[in-house]
């Protein structure tokens, strides 16, 4: 009999010791689900929840308005800007990692929500191009082709940057055969009736170089083929070569056409108002007004679309010709970064922004979540009583206080004597037991 008293003892002792260890596997259980939970959310569910609000523009088509005949091809094209891929120099590890992986999910969620057709990139792809040797180029365009993988079917291409080839003083033929063999060297890109010119804006100079008198002999010719497209009659001095379709061109670039300041702009992605009206240095901030003169007048182009600025812009040029400036699509650069989505046919566009996630957003969810933690630790193991508990024993400390302004009695050692009650004691007592006394 004693022996299985002592068993039974010892069974008991050692569930006890459980207890406690059961316990704090729970817990712990919950801290790991409550983290894994923050990171799905704040890494890769945030991306689809926002982008998801994205559409595509409608554009109006001859069919749209009761006209005949088969309706217009619609190309649906991204325009991104100042990637600004960071490089061995500046690039500190940490930077990257949060940056680059900002910028893969928000590509990767946007083309497998969006489906488009065709990715341009603005310029500034990379943020050491301008002086990064040719291994850390190497490792630089494995990143990017690691972070803006895309399947066959969709085409990216991308111009040249001041970070990408440096400018006028800093570039070279090498910087600029190294970037056009990572990126397709055509200035005129063709597709679905629509004509796109992808200008190397660093080489707009105006000096003379042989980079520059190059990059204006190049514009020149291909002036000179879109002008022949829109001939019904095709010239003799046109010649043999394949004939462009006869479409108003979109024109790429890195730089903005000439304009005094952002002091125009709006919109919550506009540049901060301490930015605005800081005039804009020619050749630097903006192109000159000689080379923006040119390029509308040798393109004409029904749409322009430029970045390096990081802040959003529109602008109408000359005879209504809309630029849109493009932000970044980084967090190193803004906090709310975004691109535009364009619907296009040859003859009519429709364009739409689409914003990514905020830095701030993420930051502020990292940082509740922290704090959360921070107390249910706290509050487990004793040193701070959880939300719950601390209202329970509120509320049953105030059911249990007397009330102490009744005081009905009152006694002496001399004497037993009753105090009159007062009347605010009196109507007290009728309150609490619901009797009435006259």
């Amino acid at each position: 009999m004693a022996a299985e008293d002592t068993a039974s003892t010892r069974l008991g002792a050692g569930r006890q010791h459980l207890r406690p260890l059961k316990r704090r596997g729970l817990v712990l259980l919950r801290l790991t689900a409550i983290v894994l939970a923050v990171l799905l959310f704040c890494e890769f569910l945030i991306y689809y929840l926002v982008i998801f609000r994205c559409s595509w523009p409608a554009v109006k088509t001859p069919a749209d308005a009761g006209g005949l005949g088969t309706p217009e091809p619609v190309l649906r094209a991204m325009f991104l800007a100042d990637t600004h891929l960071l490089g061995a120099v500046r690039g500190h590890w940490l930077d990257k990692l949060r940056r680059e992986w900002q910028m893969e999910r928000a590509f990767q969620t946007a083309l497998w929500l969006l489906q488009p057709e065709v990715v341009f990139i603005l310029g500034d792809v990379f943020d050491e191009g301008k002086w990064s040797s040719s291994q850390a180029w190497a490792d630089d365009v494995g990143r990017f082709w690691k972070i803006f993988r895309h399947p066959p079917h969709v085409q990216l291409r991308a111009v040249a940057g001041n970070h990408d080839i440096g400018f006028h003083y800093q570039m070279n033929t090498y910087k600029i055969k190294r970037f056009e063999k990572v990126f397709n060297p055509e200035r005129l890109f063709s597709w679905k009736g629509i004509n796109f010119v992808m200008v190397n804006s660093v080489a707009l100079e105006g000096d003379g170089c042989d980079i520059c008198s190059g990059a204006e002999a190049e514009l020149l010719e291909i002036s000179h083929r879109l002008n022949c497209s829109r001939k019904e009659h095709r010239p003799q001095e046109c010649g043999d070569r394949q004939r462009l379709p006869a479409s108003a061109p979109i024109l790429l670039q890195h730089f903005p056409l000439y304009r005094r300041n952002d002091a125009n702009c709006s919109g919550e992605d506009a540049a901060p108002p301490d930015e605005k009206y800081t005039p804009f240095k020619e050749r630097y901030d903006a192109l000159s007004q000689e080379a923006s003169r040119k390029l509308l007048w040798w393109l004409r182009p029904r749409l322009v679309l430029s970045g390096h600025t990081h802040s959003a812009c529109e602008v109408l040029h000359g005879a209504g010709v809309l630029e849109v400036s493009v932000p970044s699509f980084s967090w190193r650069n803004r906090n709310n970064p975004s691109f535009i989505m364009g619907s296009v046919t040859p003859t009519e566009y429709a364009l739409a922004k689409c914003y990514l996630p905020c830095e701030d957003t993420v930051l502020t969810t990292y940082c509740t979540a922290a704090g959360g933690l921070v107390l249910l630790t706290l509050g487990h193991a004793g040193l701070v009583a959880s939300p719950f508990h601390f209202g329970w024993n509120m509320l049953r400390k105030f059911k249990t206080t007397p009330d102490t302004s009744l005081e009905p009695l009152s006694f002496s050692h001399s004497s037993f004597t009753m105090r009159p009650w007062s009347r605010t004691a009196i109507v007290k007592a009728r309150r609490s037991t619901g009797i009435f006394l006259e």
